[in-house]
């Protein structure tokens, strides 16, 4: 394969993916090309979408790289799909998912208690969503769930990883230019794989209570 036909190649799983694609996996796709060759013609495409100001950007994302529409078009994008519904989060869902992203690995209770309120439906949409998971179990007795963040939480708020979260007293800010409507104490904690299936979650989590 010619290394016009590997960029072009490239370009069209981007276009053909709704998440974000690993290098591992745009490997796979091309025959198991090198990793240092995807990566050099992934930042060629990037460099030449930004060069020639196209409607569309790649971006590194959660781990991988994704195709999306320029930041600068989101004007126009917006009077498009006036009319598309869009699901937003609500307060006290993103109270609680921030409380997730900046404490975790954090059991139920202790959110609950950093917010004085019953979060039970709070914590059931936020599994739905898929955007937190169970990640574990305290070593202590009860052996309580404890929850982390998930993939879909970077792929939702643009992260590539939890490093790029800004300080916890910024977050307010950080969803406004996303435009997106515990203790210290380091318990030893029983992992829990992130592939755990979605249903089985809430099933565990209803048996927690």
């Amino acid at each position: 394969m010619s290394e016009n036909n590997v960029k072009s190649t490239i370009e069209a799983l981007f276009f053909s993916s709704e998440k974000p694609l690993a290098i591992e996996q745009i490997r796979k796709a091309l025959d198991n090309l090198e990793a240092s060759l995807v990566r050099k013609n992934i930042e060629e495409l990037k460099l030449e979408y930004e060069q020639l100001n196209r409607g569309l950007r790649i971006i590194e994302v959660a781990g991988g790289f994704q195709m999306v529409t320029s930041p600068c078009f989101a004007p126009f994008l917006k009077k498009l799909y006036k009319e598309r519904h869009v699901e937003r989060l609500s307060k006290p869902a993103l109270e609680t998912l921030a409380i997730i992203a900046y404490k975790q690995s954090i059991t139920k209770f202790q959110i609950q208690s950093l917010r004085s309120v019953n979060i039970d439906g709070v914590m059931k949409n936020l599994l739905d969503k898929n955007l937190i998971r169970i990640s574990g179990r305290k070593k202590v007795p009860g052996r309580p769930y404890v929850f982390s963040t998930s993939r879909q939480f970077l792929e939702y708020f643009g992260l590539n990883s939890l490093d790029e979260l800004p300080k916890m007293e910024e977050f307010s800010d950080f969803i406004k230019q996303k435009n997106i409507e515990t203790s210290e104490q380091t318990e030893e904690i029983e992992k829990i794989p992130e592939e755990i299936n979605g249903q089985d979650e809430h099933k565990e989590l209803a048996r927690e209570d």
